[in-house]
């Protein structure tokens, strides 16, 4: 368990196109980097269709099943990595999601990038 400030100085000269992360936010003050001394959750996957979902209670973070999972299947759950205003223009390609579910967002991050508009979606919604 580190803080903010931590979090971000270990991590400052990491490459901006490296999106392999093992940090977790788990409040305003605290997060937790499992890549030093984190356990096996850490190797849990990112899907936009996940199995499973992630809890914080009393400052620990769970991994609790949102199905049934079948033996052998890889556990998943959605990463929901927050965008910052201060993200580089390839964000989205940075942090894509390949999970290859039908419903793939393309991306890792949250919210999902919004849809671009088509001109004539925009004209009908002023004609309302």
């Amino acid at each position: 368990r580190v803080s903010h400030a931590e979090a971000d100085r270990r991590y400052v000269h990491k490459d901006a196109g490296d999106n392999h992360t093992f940090l977790f936010i788990v409040d305003e003050r605290t997060v937790i980097d499992a890549g030093v001394d984190g356990n096996e959750a850490r190797f849990v996957n990112h899907s936009c269709e996940p199995n499973c979902e992630s809890v914080i209670e009393n400052q620990r973070v769970y991994i609790d099943a949102i199905r049934t999972i079948e033996p052998g299947e890889e556990l998943t759950y959605n990463y929901q990595i927050k965008r910052e205003a201060d993200d580089p223009p390839d964000i989205d390609a940075i942090f894509a999601c390949r999970c290859g579910v039908q419903g793939c967002r393309g991306s890792m991050l949250w919210p999902p990038p919004r849809a671009p508009r088509s001109r004539s979606q925009g004209r009908r919604s002023r004609r309302r």
